[in-house]
């Protein structure tokens, strides 16, 4: 049995073909698609037909996994596993439908309705989707650069006595310091807003990242080295192969803490001078009032962040695969 099979029963027990909190789910969807079609809004909405045929072939979906779901394999497991999930959204639209395009108890414009967002992405997809890419190139670079000096600093750090003297007085000062705090100072210096803001990324992960990086070199058993010596290891083997393995949990706990600092970083830098990016689309919505597009960026906002933060999880389920069964994951 996988690691993954084994922790689904622990949280929902074995797949069973049957599902009932998945069916329950469908049920929620085919009752939000009802609720949309045949109450009829305060106001004039768009797309109420082709959002509510939406939600029926969504809970048409999940219905059938809910039906079927133990011979579906890994996909019936996902949705047992997440049933109360689905069901919970569910609800929540239904809610959100409710307060919003059928009592007005959330006013419009600050509360769209879930037909405004629908017509959100169905015809700004283009304009959120290149703003999305522009940012997800724009906070690769800055992470990178940072992950990269970071974790040179910590290794540095961790290994050597001198460089540690003089560095850590200036890790204390400086890098607890925001990276937002030194956008006059970023702007003036460098000479596009592009470069400025990568800088101020790479500065938000550098922190994090260089000091995980020296806590766990530094938090090495001393007697491996001493073994690595006796076997004739030279220093370059002494960092590569046993402080730097060693050291990869702590700096891939210092990469999330990175990752949720750069994106901050990244929404805020590309509010104040770039020409594209979710930050970018956030404010045009801003000025414009167009509260629902504002919603939407703030979507893919979350959405992208989890997707990176989950990628990097696989990354280090890869690199760390030999904790599995040492550590709880």
């Amino acid at each position: 049995m996988t690691t993954t099979e084994t922790t689904l029963r622990l949280d929902v027990g074995p797949v069973t073909a049957l599902q009932p909190v998945t069916l329950l789910a469908a049920l929620g969807w085919f009752g939000a698609a009802a609720l949309l079609s045949w109450w009829p809004d305060l106001t004039f909405q768009p797309l109420v037909r082709e959002l509510s045929l939406t939600w029926a072939a969504l809970g048409a979906v999940v219905g059938l996994f809910g039906l079927f779901g133990g011979r579906l394999g890994r996909a019936g497991a996902w949705t047992q596993l997440r049933g109360p999930w689905l069901f919970a959204i569910a609800v929540a639209t239904v809610v959100w439908t409710v307060l919003t395009a059928k009592t007005g108890i959330l006013p419009q414009p600050f509360f769209p309705t879930p037909q405004a967002m629908f017509e959100v992405f169905l015809y700004d997809w283009p304009k959120m989707l290149h703003s999305a890419w522009f940012s997800v190139l724009l906070l690769g670079q800055g992470f990178l650069w940072g992950a990269a000096a970071g974790f040179s600093i910590g290794i540095a750090m961790g290994w050597s006595r001198a460089f540690s003297y003089w560095s850590v007085p200036l890790l204390r000062y400086i890098g607890p310091l925001p990276a937002t705090a030194w956008l006059p100072l970023a702007f003036f210096i460098f000479p596009t807003s592009g470069s400025a803001s990568v800088f101020l990324i790479a500065f938000s992960t550098a922190f994090p990242v260089a000091v995980l990086t020296w806590s766990g070199v530094a938090a090495v058993n001393r007697d491996y080295y001493e073994i690595a010596r006796t076997l004739g290891a030279s220093p370059r083997f002494l960092i590569l192969k046993v402080a730097i393995p060693a050291a990869l949990p702590h700096v891939f706990v210092g990469l999330f803490m990175g990752l949720s600092t750069s994106f901050a970083v990244l929404v805020v830098a590309e509010m104040l001078g770039v020409e594209a990016g979710l930050g970018w689309y956030l404010q045009w919505a801003q000025g414009w009032a167009a509260y629902a597009n504002m919603y939407g960026a703030l979507f893919v906002m979350a959405a992208m962040c989890s997707g990176l933060i989950t990628l990097l999880f696989r990354i280090r389920d890869r690199v760390l695969v030999w904790q599995k069964g040492v550590v709880r994951w």
